[in-house]
């Protein structure tokens, strides 16, 4: 397709993979893993793809890949502080453009001064110097619970092999490790395709559907033999999954 010819040529020459799914449905319309190989000529290469351990041709960096979520797991962060707040009105930082507890400090980006925030502020900025304290006011339970219910560590919904995402912050880690959690770096591991699961649950207001790769089957002469339906899979609120 179009929109899958556009994820192929935009992640370019870079190892990676792009997940494009429909939040309303479930409906997975771009998935591209690189580097890549050429299904066609699988059996002239197979030497090669299975011997070049560097190159990971076989794997499928989009529900395979395990990667450190960056700023993206601020979605979690800010779950967790709605759950407990109930409400994201009151909240006010003033960002310095770095925070620093005992001897470890985490920088915003380029160390920019985002100066005084609400929640909303805060967020669209990625600021990580506010979401590093919500991360030290929730505690590591508050930020476990939150990323379980939104299936790290748990099984995903998906008809693919698949590798779990990986949350291990326990109440035993250090501020430091806490902070950086709270971010997307520290420990913590998602896959490509479980990223995209949580912002679309974001997106369709709460509501995971079920994602899909097959949307109809047809015979050979075009008539519909079966026609996927989209299913809820998870509903999430302020208060619980």
């Amino acid at each position: 397709t179009s929109l899958q010819r556009a994820a192929y040529d935009a992640l370019g020459d870079y190892n990676g993979a792009v997940v494009v799914m429909e939040p309303k449905t479930g409906k997975i319309l771009a998935m591209v893993s690189k580097p890549d190989f050429n299904p066609n000529h699988l059996a002239d290469n197979w030497d090669e793809l299975v011997s070049d351990d560097s190159n990971s041709s076989l794997l499928n960096r989009a529900t395979q890949g395990a990667y450190p979520p960056g700023s993206t797991f601020k979605i979690v962060t800010s779950l967790a502080y709605l759950r407990e707040h109930g409400t994201l009105d009151g909240f006010s930082f003033d960002c310095q453009g770095s925070i620093t507890v005992g001897e470890h400090t985490i920088h915003c980006y380029n160390d920019t001064v985002h100066g005084q925030e609400d929640f909303a502020t805060a967020f669209a900025k990625s600021c990580n110097s506010a979401f590093a304290q919500i991360g030290l006011d929730l505690g590591a339970g508050a930020l476990k619970s939150a990323s379980e219910d939104l299936l790290f560590n748990k099984k995903l919904p998906v008809d693919l092999t698949y590798r779990k995402s990986r949350f291990s912050l326990d109440s035993s880690a250090g501020k430091p490790l806490l902070m950086q959690t709270s971010i997307g770096q520290g420990n913590t591991l998602v896959s490509p395709m479980h990223m995209a699961l949580i912002t679309s649950a974001v997106a369709n207001e709460g509501e995971l559907m079920t994602p899909y790769l097959m949307d109809r089957v047809e015979n050979d002469n075009e008539d519909k033999v079966s026609e996927t339906e989209p299913e809820t899979c998870l509903l999430y609120t302020s208060d619980a999954a």
